[in-house]
């Protein structure tokens, strides 16, 4: 902010802008699978949902898991050279196990950079150890627009 004292232009420092976390761009409403879940039942869902992947958990919630387009596709190849129609892998047998997470605090500048970093499509967040929500790269460039006009 510029004012003007007695002829003087005095350029005051900008407040410091809060910071933009991942919890105010997350999606909390999931779509989540069981490792039990069949990969006929996960591309029926991600289909129906609009969405290329989702969390994996086990009977108390816990994150066990994630399974995602690339995932079916494998059994999709799969089932091209064994001839069948069905997909009846379990979600267990094809979900990546070793997930990278992102905690809710974290900002949306350093989220963006995991998502360069590991070139993957979503983290799960994490919060005490519980899934509390996922976050895209979708959810990322849907914010940067908006923020634009502010100071990171």
């Amino acid at each position: 902010m510029v004012k003007s004292f007695q002829g003087v232009k005095v350029v005051e420092p900008k407040t410091p802008a809060q910071p933009i976390l991942v919890k105010d761009h997350m999606t909390t409403k999931l779509v989540t699978f069981r490792p039990e879940d069949t990969i006929d039942q996960v591309m029926e869902a991600l289909t129906k949902r609009k969405i290329s992947g989702a969390p994996v958990v086990d009977a108390s919630g816990g994150l066990v898991g994630i399974i995602s387009e690339v995932d079916c596709l494998r059994e999709i190849i799969k089932g091209k050279y064994t001839n069948t129609v069905r997909f009846p892998a379990k979600v267990q047998e094809l979900m990546t196990r070793d997930v990278i997470t992102l905690s809710p605090d974290m900002t949306l500048f350093d989220a963006a950079q995991k998502f360069l970093e590991y070139q993957i499509r979503r983290f799960p967040v994490l919060k005490n150890g519980q899934l509390v929500g996922q976050i895209s790269l979708s959810d990322v460039i849907r914010a940067f627009p908006s923020l634009k006009h502010t100071t990171w």
